[in-house]
């Protein structure tokens, strides 16, 4: 009478032996403060390498992406900058409150894990109208972590750029890019973050949710892979490392 469960549990936990090494990625010092708008044409981005393509959430082995994605960081004194790059050729979004489910648009998400002795973490999402979602978890959800949607993120800073016309099926699009500066002191609420010295290594992924029409499903597609469609295995995430 085991049998059944045993093997729903053993589909529900990525073979270890087939999922990649987490991925790193080295973020440079900017060498001034980025005025946040969407576009990434600063000079200091210039400084940042892109990561590799997204893949899907699952791993190198299932089915290859239909659109690129990519991002970059930075950081200074005072905020860690994130750029990103998503293909889109009809860039749409609906939802415009904040802290709504983000994903049911499609979207780019980050999960950030500043403290790798401490099981909490925090998510955002945002869409191409630049309506975010901030939560902070106290540990994953499949260790019966709690969703804490109260915490905003003090002194964010975000934009999106459209490489193209917004929610219009009838041309072409190119795509859509976005900024965001997250403040060091945006964890303090939650777990006793500081500020990060070169040398410091912080756990964090990203995720992209492509819908497609006519499809129940959505597309999940990371920068390192988690190995089953689940974001919340913060183990599996890739290395920040500050330099």
């Amino acid at each position: 009478m085991l049998i059944l469960p045993l093997l729903f549990l053993a589909l529900q936990v990525p073979t270890e032996a087939n999922l990649p090494a987490p991925k790193s990625y080295d973020c440079p010092r900017t060498p001034h403060p980025l005025t946040i708008d969407g576009k990434l044409d600063d000079p200091a981005w210039a400084t940042a390498p892109w990561t590799t393509d997204f893949m899907d959430i699952q791993g190198p082995e299932a089915t290859k992406p239909r659109f690129r994605t990519r991002t970059k960081m930075l950081w200074d004194d005072q905020y860690l900058y994130i750029a990103a790059e998503l293909e889109e050729p009809n860039v749409k979004a609906t939802l415009t409150q904040h802290d709504s489910v983000i994903f049911h648009d499609n979207d780019f998400e980050l999960f950030i894990k500043p403290l790798p002795t401490d099981p909490g973490y925090f998510e955002f999402e945002i869409n191409a109208l630049n309506t975010s979602w901030d939560l902070f978890l106290n540990k994953p959800y499949r260790e019966h972590g709690k969703a804490d949607n109260s915490w905003d993120i003090p002194g964010l800073k975000t934009a999106v750029s459209v490489q193209g016309t917004l929610n219009n099926p009838a041309d072409t699009d190119k795509g859509w890019t976005v900024e965001i500066a997250i403040p060091w002191t945006a964890y303090a609420s939650r777990l006793p973050v500081s500020a990060p010295t070169p040398g410091t290594t912080w756990r964090i992924n990203f995720s992209r949710v492509e819908w497609t029409p006519g499809n129940p499903r959505e597309d999940n597609w990371v920068w390192t892979p988690q190995g089953l469609i689940n974001m919340h295995i913060p183990d599996h995430w890739g290395y920040l490392n500050f330099k």
